[in-house]
């Protein structure tokens, strides 16, 4: 007796590959397009508060206080994002100082578009990868009482 062989799928599997394949590189996409906002973040809210924290020691009682405070607050922003990509664009450091409130502010801007030099932008329809902020901004303050 003869036995009945089932018909042959040619090409199945290239069609599976390319649909898993498609699910498989929007998903890598997707997370290696966020980390390094995400990182960049996470290193701002660092050097923001680094700043902050590092220049409580300066002395109160110095010539020229406001001026030593944010030299220094804005000297550590920039030590601190020495190993961002020099590609990446437009990073604003600032550091102010308000002797009414005796409150000191450190923050960093960084406008989305200045990544895209180093980050290419997926656009598919209505659904952008990644959809970031206009935006990507951390801040730290302390209150300096001396």
């Amino acid at each position: 007796m003869k036995a009945i062989l089932p018909k042959k799928q040619k090409g199945a599997a290239a069609i599976e590959f390319a649909l898993v394949f498609v699910i498989f590189f929007a998903v890598l996409y997707g997370v290696l397009s966020y980390s390094l906002p995400l990182l960049l973040m996470q290193s701002f809210n660092n050097a923001t508060s680094e700043a902050v924290r590092r220049s409580m020691a300066v002395d109160p009682t110095a010539a020229n206080y406001k001026s030593a405070v944010e030299t220094l607050a804005k000297s550590v922003l920039k030590e601190k994002l020495t190993w961002v990509p020099s590609g990446v664009t437009g990073i604003v450091p600032d550091a102010k100082y308000d002797p009414a409130t005796k409150i000191l502010t450190a923050s960093i801007k960084l406008p989305s578009s200045g990544l895209s030099s180093i980050m290419p932008v997926l656009k598919l329809g209505t659904i952008t990868v990644p959809d970031l902020p206009t935006n990507l901004t951390a801040q730290s303050s302390a209150q300096l009482v001396p």
